[in-house]
């Protein structure tokens, strides 16, 4: 059993990196090998969030722009934590329309990726992307709507069940919640959210056929009486952030902090791999919330940091890579940026925007992501993508063998080339010796059996190999490139 203090040797300290970035460049590996797990987490959760906002003059532009801060961006933690936060607090510009709203929120996630989650939850309250995703801007005293009072609970904060299968709430706390969130409006002429008065659902109107505004009355730990959220502050524009806190005092049927555990889980589950069944999985999750205090203090940083010394965080490195061994499946924009990153490759821009790999079908980069299954700021529904075996079908893993195809085919001496000159030695001759200098550039050598490892020295051949020829190097080094981008050690950690 391991802890804080457990020393990271090469294989754990190339697992974290994965993990918690895009991929594991060699000398990140030495720099984290000898660290403690604690240590490792603190400098890895060191950064400060960035104020980055997506630009451009429309959604795809604006699309590519954050693609190419993920490949750029120094602390690749705060990305994962991104894409972590725009799969649970789904929003798509589809229904949006507005791509500067979601770029604003795209900033409003990196500001927030590991602060104080409840301040979080209230920030995404009257964010305007969501407020029109989740038709808050249409939401009237008279004409009800009760999408976001839905998924505030469904999707942000409790689940419909707890772990151990219990209700959370009813739909009598969805329609009383909707209420709170009743009014509120796009200020065209300021160019901000506002709160309109007239709009608000008041209790002095409605309270005959609607009753009080009271919510958990049968669940979360209330009592009968449930609670009212116009309490203490009173009714009005409050009322959103009055309910947030009544609805992180909520206890599941184990007694313990609903959003505590429904947080901590799905969490554990993007950074490590799929949670065991119930109660097991509560032993897990309360474990790292005890040590981080998140059901108290609601501090992500800590929280996330308690993951990554945790050893349920650390079951998934054991190599080689067997069936044995629970996995996790690349989400395809993690699979793209840690493809670049290693590779040191920067694809081609032109001035209509496109951003594309020089090489095989020259296609772009955003085209190849829609074809593996996930397009940025368009995910399929409010419930976010689908996870791990989702991703993968024969029209997924067809769209990222192609990318990995082209980008062993950019071929050339500029940036949006590949250059295997950059990454590793060329004098190199002996296949075996080529094959593990390549596994290595893309951290997978110590995931390979013998028998797979031979089987990318055969792709080499037999006898003695002249990289610095280019015939040679283009056709053989390259395509060593794309076999190992192709292999399931790639799209599996």
């Amino acid at each position: 059993m391991g802890d804080e203090n457990t020393i990271l040797g090469a294989t754990h300290a190339r697992h974290l990196l994965r993990r918690a970035g895009f991929g594991a460049r060699a000398t990140d590996v030495q720099a984290f090998a000898g660290l403690t797990r604690g240590v490792a987490a603190d400098r890895l959760l060191s950064f400060k969030p960035a104020k980055f906002r997506p630009g451009g003059k429309d959604i795809w532009r604006r699309r590519v722009s954050w693609l190419k801060y993920m490949v750029r961006v120094r602390a690749p933690l705060q990305e994962k934590l991104v894409l972590f936060w725009h799969d649970h607090f789904a929003t798509g510009n589809d229904k949006v329309q507005d791509h500067a709203w979601m770029a604003d929120q795209n900033r409003l996630l990196r500001l927030h990726c590991k602060g104080n989650f409840k301040d979080f939850v209230k920030a995404i309250n009257v964010d305007p992307a969501m407020m029109e995703y989740l038709d808050t801007f249409r939401n009237f005293k008279d004409q009800p709507n009760e999408n976001y009072a839905r998924e505030l609970m469904e999707l942000f904060t409790l689940g419909v069940h707890d772990l151990a299968g219990a209700p959370n709430y009813e739909q009598q706390d969805i329609v009383q919640i909707a209420r709170a969130f009743s009014g509120w409006g796009w200020d065209y002429s300021r160019r901000r959210v506002a709160f309109r008065d007239w709009a608000h659902d008041y209790n002095s109107e409605y309270e005959s056929e609607r009753g009080p505004k009271v919510i958990f009355k049968n669940h979360g730990g209330f009592g009968p009486s449930g609670r009212d959220f116009t309490q203490p502050g009173g009714e009005g524009p409050q009322e959103i952030s009055q309910v947030v806190d009544i609805i992180f005092e909520h206890r599941d049927s184990d007694g313990k902090s609903t959003v505590a555990r429904f947080i901590t889980g799905k969490l554990l589950e993007y950074f490590a791999h799929r949670l065991p069944p119930y109660p097991d999985n509560a032993t897990i999750i309360d474990r790292i919330i005890q040590r981080s205090g998140f059901d108290t203090s609601w501090d992500l940083r800590r929280l996330v940091r308690e993951i990554f010394v945790d050893d349920f965080f650390y079951e998934t490195a054991a190599p080689p890579f067997t069936s044995t061994i629970p996995k996790s499946v690349v989400w395809p924009v993690d699979f793209v940026v840690t493809t670049l990153r290693l590779l040191k490759v920067s694809p081609r821009s032109d001035k209509w925007g496109n951003w594309y790999i020089e090489g095989g079908a020259y296609g772009n980069v955003t085209d190849y992501l829609a074809e593996m299954g996930q397009i940025l700021f368009e995910p399929p529904s409010v419930f976010g993508w689908d996870w791990e075996e989702s991703w993968i079908n024969s029209a997924t893993l067809l769209a990222r063998y192609s990318f990995a195809r082209d980008v062993a085919m950019a071929r050339g001496s500029k940036s949006y080339h590949l250059r295997p000159q950059l990454l590793m030695d060329l004098s190199l001759t002996a296949p075996s010796d080529i094959v593990d200098a390549v596994t290595n550039v893309l951290g997978i050598a110590d995931q390979l059996t013998a028998s797979e490892r031979q089987t990318l020295i055969d792709y080499l051949g037999s006898g003695p190999l002249d990289l610095n020829d280019p015939g040679v190097r283009q056709k053989k080094l390259h395509g060593l490139f794309a076999l190992a981008l192709q292999a399931p050690h790639f799209h599996l950690h």
